[in-house]
């Protein structure tokens, strides 16, 4: 009997350390933020972040991190996935009201949360999804208990809030999102803070339209709104790794802040070429910062190249979860990157798709534009026509609320110099991390090194289709463009047309 009885206190001693014996996980991702925005990334940065610089000097940063493509849908896919675009099929953006409608993450692709909710974590998400709005595609399909945010752009009509799969708000006060996303994180881990948990923090700032709350609104300088901006969003992770610490987490959390592309209108890109939308650096680089006192050592720099792709690799680490095996995981673990400034890439190369093709490979301290870069402003607009350019997505006072004073056409967030736009153009990226000259003809012999790198993974792209539209629009006449569907939103489906456009529906 005493043999047995020591047994049971024994087994169950065991299983309390179990229970805390874990270690949770906050992956913050803004959206369009910049490289330059972050002051511990860029001297010459024209915005104030105190809480990510201490986060920063508290923990690791890289300084060669990538995303998968410069825009927003194929790299959220792929942060949670650790998959190229061309593997889990999303390489462009669901919008709804362009159209847009048919495409998603599939479900049987493989994300963080399902990982981590399969070895008891509690798992949410809280800001912008953007990995498809219809119902086969939503966030507790893939793997989160909680989810409460906007299904795709805060731009793109309708824009409404969804809690699990309800609408819950619309019109959206977009001035409350930054603070209202960092409240549920907070709550949430307050709620779970005996067991362990994941919280994936997507803010919507600062992509368009910009929108603040009072407390950082600085209408006496309307030029600034940006600035404010990234005050709060700033002032919002400074909360959480507050937060953190006042639960007696601190050293049992990693904390993540990085981005899902480079910057537009308004923005820094740090002195790189480029902005949002193009395979230039100032379109794929963006800022990483890692939190996790004791486990993480303070003061990290680490330079080599790294990318989303490794994010669910590097998770995994931490849970002690193994990998995947009926599949290709792209990422590999960094944790060695974060705790040693010296520590090598896993990477041979890290690659970039424009579109559904692979567009790019940086290896070392060089970077291989494959295909055409295209011009370094993502609109392509003349000087004059910036000035006049006006936003078919820009806050209306009706259904888009949100400040009306946005940044211009012509704020450009990157360099728009240097050599002339074509294939194969090759950068030494220590020497000129600006990509403003082109030394292919220098180095032949690295060109072939890394074309063959290149043409090793695009062997393994698929052709893509381009997706197909489920336009309730006619088709518009030769030399006019197709309208945007003005979309009505309070209900989770994308039918409502306002009363003065269904003069252009198909049956009209």
């Amino acid at each position: 009997m005493l043999s047995g009885l020591l047994w049971v206190v024994g087994s169950l001693l065991q299983n309390a350390s179990a229970q805390t014996d874990y270690d949770n996980i906050i992956l913050i991702f803004a959206d369009d933020m910049g490289y330059g925005e972050v002051g511990s990334f860029y001297k010459e940065s024209p915005f104030k972040t105190p809480h990510l610089d201490r986060m920063a000097k508290e923990g690791a940063k890289l300084t060669n991190f990538y995303v998968p493509t410069p825009y927003c849908a194929p790299s959220r896919g792929t942060i949670l996935t650790g998959r190229y675009p061309f593997r889990h099929s999303l390489v462009s953006n669901p919008s709804p009201d362009s159209g847009n409608n048919n495409i998603g993450l599939p479900p049987l692709e493989i994300t963080i949360a399902e990982l981590l909710k399969e070895k008891g974590y509690a798992t949410a998400a809280y800001g912008k999804w953007h990995l498809g709005h219809r119902e086969p595609w939503l966030p507790r399909s893939q793997g989160f208990d909680e989810y409460y945010g906007i299904l795709y752009s805060n731009d793109m009509y309708p824009v409404q809030l969804v809690h699990n799969e309800e609408v819950v708000e619309y019109p959206v006060v977009q001035s409350k999102l930054s603070q209202t996303y960092t409240d549920l994180t907070i709550d949430f881990i307050k709620r779970n803070k005996d067991r362990p948990f994941f919280v994936y923090l997507p803010h919507a700032m600062p992509h368009k339209p910009l929108a603040v709350s009072d407390n950082f609104y600085t209408p006496d300088t309307p030029k600034d709104l940006y600035a404010d901006v990234i005050s709060e969003l700033d002032h919002c992770v400074g909360q959480v790794l507050d937060a953190v610490k006042k639960e007696g987490l601190e050293q049992k959390t990693l904390v993540i802040f990085t981005s899902d592309n480079g910057p537009n209108q308004g923005g820094s890109s740090g002195g790189l070429r480029g902005m949002k939308g193009r395979t230039w650096e100032g379109g794929l680089k963006v800022p990483f910062i890692a939190h996790m006192p004791g486990t993480i050592p303070p003061g990290i720099e680490n330079s080599q190249p790294a990318a989303t792709i490794d994010m669910l690799p590097t998770i995994c680490a931490l849970a002690g979860i193994e990998l995947p095996s009926d599949r290709t995981i792209d990422g590999k673990n960094i944790f060695p990157m974060l705790k040693n400034s010296n520590a090598p890439s896993p990477h041979q190369g890290v690659f970039a798709m424009k579109g559904g093709k692979l567009a790019c490979v940086r290896s070392g301290k060089w970077k291989l534009h494959v295909l055409n870069p295209g011009s370094s402003d993502m609109r392509q607009l003349s000087d004059e026509a910036a000035l006049t350019w006006i936003d078919p997505r820009a806050p209306n006072g009706v259904s888009i609320l949100a400040p009306f004073e946005q940044a211009k056409a012509y704020e450009l967030p990157g360099l728009m110099t240097g050599d002339p736009p074509r294939a194969m153009m090759l950068f030494n990226l220590e020497a000129d991390p600006g990509e403003q000259h082109d030394v292919a003809n220098e180095y032949p012999e690295v060109v072939v090194r890394l074309k063959a790198l290149f043409d090793k993974t695009n062997a393994e792209v698929r052709e893509f289709p381009e997706p197909k539209l489920d336009y309730m629009f006619r088709e518009p006449a030769p030399g006019e463009s197709r309208p945007l569907m003005h979309l009505i939103g309070g209900e989770l489906r994308y039918d409502r047309i306002p009363a003065y456009q269904r003069k252009l529906l198909k049956d009209q």
